[in-house]
């Protein structure tokens, strides 16, 4: 998933980026992720209680040491009217622990309507089951009597129509305007508000899904979607490969297919489709860069589902189903490395994945860093360093304001977190910067064979940073001695701020940007046109972030009059601009911001003007004004981070917290 600093606090986030049979690592083991059902008491205690330390994940009640979804098997019904899915979720189970006699699922806001349990000789009872209390951040355990182990439990359940993870639209919500859509958001822990599961990237199980709907809808999973299917309103679904909770997904409505590669393909409505296959043309070339550098891609298919404008994120990674939002349809592929992006994540967090939140570096970092290798790859290194140039930028800017523990790329596992607690914002970008670093004191050719090996030897498993270092060290540090310290190492990672190790990159267009600002802003004189007219988006973007925090009206209009930068159709200029003419007082772009961000709900785009809105009496009263016309079509996660905003800004006393996301 592709967001941004602003919003990737998981505190906030949190109350935002798989055959039944695992594949067998490569390679020496000692250093490989416990598998299901390791027993850690016949280890080394210092050992164990350092691995159960690292694997603890307090965003789950689940308790995979003591049995673990292997199956999950969804039979769904989806209801437009009711904004509801009712049905069962039957799980195949591995009681890890001989002793145990419960099963402990995550749930939120669900309708837990029966509980069963499949016996030895086939035949099914009932199961005593308890749904607790709920927890604003977590939801509400559901613990379920399971004394004989059966094999088999089934979850009869319906879910509310204000569930977290999912949104339902009405037609005028739409692109074309004449049929509802819905489509979820599982990550980080809303999984739980539509299916009862094990919600914790350390569980990963296969699926099958038969989803009846109605019969104009096209129903999609992060599964086997058959480019050919027809629309009946009877649907099935297979993942054959073992997905983490937060990879399952599900999207319903007017929807229709083209292909852009042999295994590559677009999912849009009607009206989006044939833009969204002209902007998405080089996906296939995307693949195959990627198996060069890194493997075979193991998924099967790669399509993409281009969502309505509310979708809250960039993009999200569901295997074989990436979801992505319009906003990067702009026309000149300007902004596709998001899809390089949500591509690498098939490597780094879909095939290897992260086992707590407190790890995201390991999903985010690595696929921040793939991403820029696809794009120099295919693109040419003057895009990639721009891209660099513009993501370390903004995290040299943003990073001294974060507290401490926000600032290092993963938290030790000694220490001790709670759902309550900040967890690192910085994983993409710093993530990215460290794997950089261990690029440029290695060498590509040795870091590239290491980071192969990497996810070669960890495929369809989920690990803690802990596990991520001991393979560093065995892998990379031993056998190049001398190139990078544990002192250095212990910095990048468990370190605040940017380490004095980290590398630099130049980009002589960025240079040339900076050149024209500093004219203009010395002497009002506008670059000639022909040079703006060659500007791709990324060089706009750094004449934008290097501007003043505010500016004089009259340059805002020159630079208006110039640009037309109110108004703009391309999001990411959008998000610059709006900002700073609402800090600078240029009134005039009021109504465009109001519009913009009455018609995007990807948060990363609309939260920096909403942020700067709220700030004085007339700006919070328009961003009251403009969010209650947004509401309708916003996602249920942007709807709670622009209420939070909203509320800390007239109650500025209250302690700082988060919304439900």
């Amino acid at each position: 998933m592709r967001a941004s600093l602003l919003t990737l606090c998981l505190a906030a986030a949190l109350a935002a980026g798989c055959s039944s049979e695992q594949a067998p690592p490569t390679g020496d083991t000692a250093t490989a992720a416990p598998e299901p059902g390791t027993d850690l008491s016949a280890r080394d205690d210092a050992e164990a209680g350092s691995e159960a330390t690292a694997r603890a994940d307090v965003f789950s009640y689940a308790e995979p040491e003591m049995v673990r979804i292997k199956d999950l098997a969804l039979a769904l019904n989806l209801d437009f009217d009711a904004k509801t899915l009712a049905g069962s979720a039957t799980y195949e189970l591995d009681w890890v622990d001989p002793e145990a006699g419960r099963l402990t699922l995550d749930t939120r806001e669900l309708e837990i309507e029966k509980v069963v349990g499949e016996r030895e000789d086939g035949s099914w009872i009932d199961l005593t089951f308890v749904v607790d209390d709920a927890d604003e951040r977590l939801g509400s355990k559901l613990t379920i009597a399971a004394p004989d182990r059966n094999p088999r439990i089934r979850v009869s359940y319906k879910t509310s129509p204000e569930a977290s993870g999912l949104q339902w639209l009405t037609p005028a919500m739409t692109e074309g305007g004449a049929s509802p859509f819905m489509f979820s958001q599982s990550q980080q822990i809303h999984a739980r508000s539509w299916v009862p599961l094990q919600d914790t990237p350390q569980v990963r199980f296969t699926y099958t899904a038969h989803v009846t709907a109605p019969k104009d809808a096209m129903v999609l999973m992060s599964a086997d979607n058959d480019p050919g299917a027809e629309r009946d309103g009877d649907y099935s679904f297979t993942m054959p490969q073992p997905i983490p909770s937060y990879l399952l997904a599900i999207a319903a409505g007017d929807l229709v297919f083209k292909p852009v590669g042999e295994r590559s393909g677009v999912w849009a409505e009607p009206a989006a489709i044939d833009k969204s296959v002209k902007e998405f043309a080089d996906t296939e070339k995307m693949i195959e860069v990627t198996e060069k550098l890194y493997g075979p891609y193991r998924w099967g298919r790669y399509d993409m589902l281009v969502l309505p404008p509310s979708f809250p994120y960039g993009g999200m990674e569901n295997p074989r189903l990436s979801f992505i939002t319009p906003t990067v349809i702009v026309g000149d592929k300007s902004l596709v490395s998001l899809i390089a992006h949500e591509l690498a994540h098939s490597w780094s967090g879909n095939l290897v994945t992260f086992a707590t939140p407190k790890d995201q570096w390991l999903n985010e970092g690595m696929t921040s860093y793939v991403e820029n290798r696809i794009v120099e790859e295919l693109y040419g290194k003057d895009l990639a360093d721009m891209e660099y140039l513009l993501a370390r930028n903004e995290l040299r800017k943003t990073i001294g304001d974060m507290p401490p523990q926000g600032q290092a790329l993963a938290i030790r596992p000694d220490v001790e977190v709670t759902a309550k607690d900040p967890l690192t914002e910085v994983a993409y970008d710093k993530g990215a910067w460290f794997l950089a670093f261990l690029e440029s004191r290695f060498g590509r050719e040795d870091f590239d064979t290491f980071l192969r090996g990497y996810f070669d030897h960890f495929a369809f498993q989920s690990i803690p940073t802990t596990t991520f270092i001991d393979y560093a060290r065995e892998n990379l540090l031993d056998r190049h001695p001398g190139k990078v310290s544990e002192a250095e190492l212990d910095e990048w990672i468990y370190g605040t701020g940017i380490p004095a190790s980290a590398p630099e990159v130049k980009s002589p267009l960025l240079e040339k940007v900076d050149a024209a600002r500093t004219a203009w802003l010395a002497d009002g004189t506008l670059p000639a046109k022909a040079v703006t007219d060659a500007w791709s988006t990324q060089e706009w973007l750094h004449f934008l972030d290097g501007m003043p925090e505010t500016l004089e009206t009259a340059q805002l209009v020159a630079l208006d009059e110039a640009y037309a930068f109110t108004g703009t159709a391309n999001g990411e200029v959008a998000m610059r601009w709006y900002p700073l003419a609402v800090r600078s007082g240029y009134t005039q772009a009021n109504d465009a911001a109001a519009a913009f961000l009455e018609t995007i709900g990807r948060r990363k785009l609309i939260m920096p003007t909403y942020a700067e809105l709220v700030k004085t009496p007339e700006g919070l009263a328009l961003a009251e004004a403009t969010f209650a016309r947004a509401r309708p079509g916003y996602h249920p996660i942007t709807t709670a981070s622009v209420e939070h905003l909203i509320e800390e800004a007239k109650s500025p006393g209250a302690a700082k917290g988060g919304p439900v996301d």
